[in-house]
């Protein structure tokens, strides 16, 4: 599992909306997909709030993530299309936008600036980008000119867009999540593979990986199949496999909104994006909160519902002692569960409880040989419980073997920095940001580089620090990354009010703070120890050297 240190992080964009959907509704949504059985109900929502304009975006990059294109792409969309984008008199270049406002141009039926664009058509599976919600079919209008030269094939994409539209729209209203002012599920994906891949399941072993299922109540067949499918794309972990998965998840709970497998998927979706895509980590994990719950209530006896639960309760909610008593029942429930062996290693690491760590990560691979995931959580385990050069060796293997798999390159940068070996460090740092393509980790790993050139490791980290900073408070940073570098450089007070600010801000990294050895200058402050105690972490006693970088 890889917290995301020297990374960009992108700002949450889209208001939340809650929303009812009428029995009229949910007819013409099954009608649209195929779906011909009515003894099924969704339940009733509250209605749409449309008080304010919704988020602010401050930036040509925020405005092109909440589109999911580039930034070349909605600047044409402004000149062209009338993309209500604002400009701060008296400040070249900047500009702002609202999200209500960018969500209502985009659902416009006179706008046909994505639709008519076939370099930025709205999305269909595999093709991440916003989601509209139509209210019909008939409503979906474009241009004449283009609608007179539309071919067969466009007309047939534009239906499959409409039809997981509504499928979207639909398991929003299961779950109770509501919707993000039309734009519901992942921007686009930009972040690179984490596994190797993995064939589909027999029906008997569709638990994620590829365990015996605890319980499997009757269930729709079809549903199942779709089930099937989602957990084949899950377990290659790309961008694009994810969004795929969470598309046959979504028809799976469609087709059957009783089946909690379909949960558990749509739930372990959400747990990875706010890793491999743009989906902020706060968002990602409410809606995986939402679905793991949905899961459990729907079959208590599902280990891999209670896995998917102690999941988002460890690591998205920081609820420590709910987080551990849920993988503790997915593995007394299914002790062949690789995914909760894995997990719960990763989290007894950030426990400290190293042997703990290496005996459930161990077990995983047992389990499940073939899973790269697994075997580069077990290097990075190895790695911060002393056994570096074991660590090293088999993190290296991984690299030469697979250099598009970004977990390798991540924990490798963790080991070189520790080891004070920075041409390497700056090295991995640069190809995850390519392999990612975050042009803020790649701003840093290029100013790390100059300042190394310049003034050596001193010159590299203040020339990181510099830029992080700037990246910070234009909100493209996680301030746990700035306190990193601060830590490193010996500030203790700047470390030390970062630290807060990911705290205040939930930051996701932040629950790793102890398993990096730059932080050992603030064991002994009082601050950083209330820090631990308020996210239920255990201090760690100060060591008896610090290390010089």
């Amino acid at each position: 599992m890889i917290p995301d240190l020297w990374r960009g992080t992108h700002t949450e964009v889209g208001l939340v909306h809650l929303f009812r959907l009428s029995y009229t509704e949910v007819a013409l949504s099954r009608a649209a997909i195929g779906v011909t059985r009515h003894n099924r109900t969704l339940p009733d929502m509250p209605a749409i709030d449309t008080t304010n304009g919704g988020k602010r975006l401050d930036s040509w990059k925020e405005i092109a993530a909440f589109f999911g294109r580039d930034e070349r792409t909605v600047n044409r969309w402004e000149k062209e299309q009338g993309l209500p984008v604002h400009r701060l008199p008296g400040a070249k270049g900047r500009v702002y936008a609202y999200t209500e406002e960018l969500s209502a141009w985009l659902a416009a039926p006179r706008n046909t600036g994505p639709a008519s664009d076939s370099s930025a058509s709205l999305p269909v599976v595999g093709v991440p980008g916003p989601t509209v919600i139509a209210q019909q079919p008939s409503t979906v209008e474009t241009d004449s000119r283009k609608t007179q030269a539309e071919s067969s094939e466009e007309v047939r994409a534009r239906s499959a867009g409409h039809r997981r539209n509504v499928i979207r729209f639909m398991v929003a209203a299961v779950l109770g999540l509501g919707v993000l002012a039309l734009v519901i599920f992942p921007p686009r994906a930009h972040r690179s593979p984490k596994t190797a891949d993995q064939g589909i399941a027999p029906a008997q072993q569709a638990s994620h990986g590829n365990a015996v299922l605890a319980s499997t109540p009757a269930h729709d067949p079809e549903a199942e199949q779709l089930y099937l499918k989602g957990r084949y794309y899950w377990n290659k972990r790309t961008p694009d496999d994810l969004n795929k998965a969470l598309d046959y998840f979504m028809q799976a709970v469609v087709h059957d909104p009783n089946y909690a497998q379909a949960y558990v998927g749509l739930a372990d979706c959400y747990n990875l994006m706010r890793e491999y895509t743009l989906m902020p980590s706060s968002e990602a994990y409410q809606r995986a909160l939402a679905a793991a719950k949905k899961a459990v209530e729907l079959d208590d006896q599902s280990s891999d519902a209670h896995a998917s639960l102690a999941f988002v309760s460890f690591f998205g909610m920081w609820d420590i002692t709910t987080g551990e008593r849920e993988f503790r029942r997915a593995i007394d429930l299914n002790p062949s569960n690789a995914a909760s062996h894995q997990w719960y290693a990763n989290a007894l690491l950030v426990l400290h409880r190293f042997p703990e760590a290496l005996a459930e990560i161990d077990r995983a691979q047992a389990l499940d040989p073939s899973s790269s995931a697994i075997l580069a959580d077990k290097g990075n385990i190895l790695a911060v419980a002393g056994q570096r050069e074991e660590a090293l060796s088999l993190l290296q293997q991984m690299e030469k073997r697979e250099p598009a798999f970004r977990s390798p390159h991540v924990y490798l940068s963790y080991i070189y920095l520790e080891k004070q070996e920075y041409p390497n460090f700056l090295a991995e740092l640069r190809k995850d940001a390519l392999l990612v393509h975050d042009d803020s980790a790649l701003a840093v790993a290029n100013a790390g580089e100059k300042g190394f050139s310049a003034g050596g490791s001193r010159g590299m980290f203040e020339a990181m620090l510099k830029v992080q900073e700037k990246l910070y408070t234009g909100h493209l940073l996680s301030p746990t990354a700035v306190a990193l570098t601060s830590a490193l450089l010996g500030n203790r007070s700047e470390t030390l009010s970062y630290l807060q600010a990911a705290y205040d801000q939930r930051d996701s990294s932040l629950l790793f703070i102890e398993t990096d050895p730059e932080f050992e200058i603030l064991y002994n402050e009082p601050a950083y120890r209330d820090l631990l105690a308020r996210m239920n972490l255990p201090p760690q006693d100060a060591p008896s050297t610090q290390s010089t970088r």
